[in-house]
């Protein structure tokens, strides 16, 4: 089932990001960050677990990024990840935004959700907000994609 994440949420939500961030594939996340934050996230829960996470973070009028999209490895291949990612866009589109991107190691993933491949320097909001402290700024091996509302 995909929800709201509540604050009860956050410390499943920290254990699911943070084991993808020390992989180096999502950037970390304090508690207190996501405490901050709650409201941006989607979560699927199944039987008692949070089993897969994504946000919505707004940098303007009309341009969103899905981030800290995350599930578990033994729930992957089930959809969790397709719907927290839909999850995310119809929040987006409520908004209602127009273009909507994110940063990524699965482009196919995005693009079967009809995100389109674009070259990261389209989207400055995200550069100057995340990748200059990002200690991967000039090796970033993500590819960025949009998706048009």
């Amino acid at each position: 089932m995909v929800r709201k994440a509540k604050t009860t949420d956050v410390p499943a939500i920290a254990r699911l990001v943070n084991a993808y961030a020390g992989k180096g594939e999502l950037l970390p996340l304090a508690p207190q960050e996501l405490y901050d934050r709650v409201g941006d996230f989607q979560v699927f829960e199944q039987d008692g677990l949070i089993a897969g996470v994504c946000s919505l973070f707004v940098y303007g009028a009309d341009l969103a990024e899905v981030r800290s999209l995350a599930v578990w490895p033994e729930y992957q291949g089930k959809g969790i990840g397709r719907a927290v990612t839909e999850a995310c866009i119809a929040t987006a589109k409520d908004l209602p935004m127009r273009r909507v991107f994110a940063l990524t190691y699965k482009p196919t993933f995005f693009e079967r959700l009809g995100f389109h491949v674009v070259d990261k320097l389209t989207l400055p909001e995200k550069v100057w907000k995340d990748c200059l402290n990002c200690s991967k700024l000039y090796r970033c091996d993500e590819v960025a994609v949009l998706l048009e509302l």
